[in-house]
């Protein structure tokens, strides 16, 4: 049989880890269960040795979990509470009582910031404050969104559960934003290297040949005369043209990052070719997968709309959701609402009609939001098919212009010289 290593919780919230043999994964947990143990993971050594003491009697090992080493003080990140938010569901789930798993959390946190923030919702809790108001006291880790969550699982007595539906859902964002990430990295390679071999050209190459053409003048094509001039300017001037590029895209990022800056941006993004169809699709994907959780999990649909409004990033489009909610607090239907918003399209609109009518628009805006994910996947692997080969098409005409225009230089000479 296979040895797995395993780490788990006491009861006491102490945190033991050690090795054990099981036909496969299922029948280690259900061993761990036995001995009540709340697992927090279970991996296949494939026959590698455990490092830790001696075997007790019953050929298992115990070791009690230290804390690892203190690194240097870093800021609570996004990935840092999806951990958090997976290990505390699993715990919940395995019957571990709040107060006990929070500290499990501490136990196993290498992070100063994080145990620090895990220790003060901790301090709440004791003191008899609800999870999710000791929640509400770190609102840069915690939204509304992620305690409202909360709040609707203690009311129902079901706070692993729920938990562990925010935990997807946190999960699927940050998989839809890594696949935006990631889908932006190659072009920017490509354009990176285009630029740098224009430059190494023009700044390198193309001087080189500047004292072979020196004493033709104005007998040189011009095309040749036109590189041979730009070269020159590189070769003078480079390090102040690149110093006045640096500074203009550090000026032009602040001013994007203005409140006016933003909002012009966020004005015109929408209406570019492609690229304006994708963002307001990923937006509305946010939108409707938080939408959906929040009623799929009891959250009023007025306090969920305003909440679920609040995770779109582009603040023109904010603003049309956010005109929604008065007319649906005047009486109107919420799919009227919505289509009198404008940016909707029709399957979107026929989604919420038929939840609304059957009382599941929860589900209905679910699907809807794995509907606007796929399409922002495909519609990124489609720009990207697009925009490869044109990248390298403009790259190898930036290239071949140069060389062309220096072939025309040397053949100019040698006409002179025959």
């Amino acid at each position: 049989m296979p040895d797995f290593h395993w780490r788990a919780a006491q009861a006491d919230a102490q945190i033991v880890e050690g090795q054990l043999q099981a036909a496969g994964l299922s029948q280690a947990m259900q061993q761990l269960r036995a001995q009540q143990l709340t697992p927090l993971s279970v991996v296949e050594t494939h026959g590698a040795a455990f490092p830790g003491p001696a075997p007790s009697a019953d050929g298992k090992q115990y070791v009690v979990a230290r804390p690892g080493k203190r690194l240097r003080s870093k800021p609570v990140t996004q990935p840092d509470i999806l951990a958090m938010t997976g290990e505390l569901s699993i715990m919940l789930k395995a019957g571990l009582s709040l107060d006990n798993a929070l500290r499990v959390l501490i136990g196993m946190n290498a992070k100063p910031a994080m145990t620090g923030m895990t220790q003060a919702i901790l301090d709440d809790v004791k003191s008899g404050v609800p999870f999710s108001r000791a929640l509400a006291k770190h609102p840069a880790q915690f939204g509304d969104f992620y305690v409202n969550m909360v709040r609707s699982g203690e009311a129902g007595g079901q706070l692993g559960t729920v938990l562990e539906r925010l935990n997807e859902h946190l999960e699927r964002l940050r998989a839809l934003r890594e696949s935006v990430v990631s889908a932006a990295i190659y072009p920017a390679i490509l354009l990176s290297v285009a630029v740098l071999s224009v430059v190494a050209m023009l700044g390198f190459v193309v001087p080189q040949f500047e004292s072979l053409f020196k004493e033709m003048g104005d007998a040189l094509p011009a095309p040749t005369r036109l590189i041979m001039s730009i070269g020159h300017v590189f070769t003078e001037y480079g390090v102040f043209i690149g110093l006045g590029l640096v500074l203009v895209f550090w000026l032009a990022r602040m001013w994007l990052r203005s409140p006016k800056g933003r909002q012009w941006w966020q004005a015109r993004a929408l209406h570019l070719p492609l690229l304006g169809t994708l963002m307001l699709k990923y937006d509305l994907t946010l939108f409707a997968r938080s939408l959906g959780t929040l009623l799929g999990n009891g959250v009023p649909l007025l306090s969920a709309f305003h909440i679920a409004t609040q995770t779109v990033g582009n603040g023109k489009l904010r603003d049309a959701l956010e005109r929604v909610i008065p007319k649906v607090k005047d009486g109107w239907k919420v799919v009227d609402a919505l289509e009198a918003s404008g940016i909707f399209e029709p399957l979107a609109i026929n989604l919420v009609k038929v939840g609304e009518e059957t009382g599941r628009m929860g589900p209905m805006l679910l699907e809807l939001a794995r509907i606007f994910n796929r399409d922002v996947e495909t519609g990124i692997k489609r720009m990207l098919t697009l925009l490869e080969p044109v990248l390298i098409l403009i790259l190898g005409m930036l290239i071949a212009s140069i060389i062309v225009s220096i072939m025309l230089g040397i053949l100019s000479v040698n006409d002179l010289a025959a």
